[in-house]
């Protein structure tokens, strides 16, 4: 009776253990399963080369934000709510969901743009599918390594890749606090708004200037007094730089948290609404280039 029991039990432990291909040879059934590459390669582009994918619809209809942030460091969901409007009323885009990517601190005192886009490298989930655009927001514990705080030079915000973007969570919560008339939404959502027309391209950034409206003292910045990304928020210069015979990775823009306050604060005393928005001109370059 035990030798017609444990034969049969043993056979089918065997059998459960391996599977067989097309072919009759055996191997598991996990090295079966194709491991499915994702393709990176068209969110590692230039800053503004995807500023008529991000405005139109002939490529892309759906955006999906992937807001990866510090613990305790989220930003407010008012400003969230901001920022989609934002891109509604630019971009044909009316599909726009947000992705909350908790992550733990990467316990550095400073961010270089490199160390961020490492970050980057090692967290981001999200990438272009399909009909879907894919972005990057992370927003970090840590201030800029460019910053110069006994100088005024804070960072709050840069881009450095065609759907890539940081934004110094920290430092705009410093700098909000030193205000009792600018709030802590009102900061992110200037500094969110700023940063992301210059993935839509702004200005001379992929996205061509009907008008010359560009600042000759700042690259990539307007002239014209109260736009959205006017040059006087920004501050360093954006030349590509070299280490070591090899590029090292820039941003486009380098927000000034001081002279981002000092406008807010401005319109504010104004009556103002306190968040600019863009002008004329680069409302008409973002049309011309496929948006609103």
């Amino acid at each position: 009776m035990k030798k017609f029991f444990v034969v049969p039990l043993l056979a089918l432990v065997f059998l459960t253990a391996c599977s067989s291909d097309e072919n009759g040879e055996t191997g598991s059934i996990e090295d079966d399963d194709p491991i499915e590459e994702v393709d990176r390669s068209q969110n590692l582009l230039a800053t503004g080369a995807s500023a008529n994918d991000l405005l139109s619809n002939t490529n892309f209809d759906r955006i999906l934000i992937e807001a990866a942030y510090v613990e305790g460091f989220r930003p407010t969901q008012q400003t969230m709510t901001n920022f989609i409007a934002f891109l509604q009323q630019h971009t044909f885009k009316q599909n726009i969901d947000v992705n909350f990517l908790e992550l733990p601190s990467p316990e550095e005192e400073t961010l270089t743009l490199q160390e961020i886009a490492d970050l980057e490298t090692e967290n981001r989930t999200a990438y272009n599918n399909g009909t879907t655009l894919a972005v990057y927001i992370y927003f970090a514990d840590a201030p800029s390594d460019g910053d110069e705080e006994d100088e005024g030079l804070v960072t709050l915000g840069a881009v450095y890749r065609n759907t890539s973007m940081v934004i110094f969570e920290r430092t705009i919560r410093t700098l909000a606090a030193r205000s009792s008339r600018i709030t802590l939404t009102d900061v992110e959502t200037a500094t969110l708004n700023h940063e992301f027309g210059h993935l839509f391209g702004l200005v001379n950034l992929g996205t061509v200037a009907i008008n010359d409206h560009e600042d000759p003292e700042a690259q990539n910045h307007c002239v014209i007094d109260g736009c959205l990304m006017q040059a006087q928020l920004e501050f360093g210069g954006t030349a590509r730089v070299f280490a070591m015979g090899k590029p090292v990775l820039q941003s486009a823009c380098t927000l000034s948290g001081e002279r981002m306050l000092e406008m807010l604060t401005a319109r504010a005393s104004r009556n103002m609404p306190i968040v600019p928005i863009l002008d004329d001109e680069c409302v008409l370059d973002l049309q011309n280039n496929g948006g609103r």
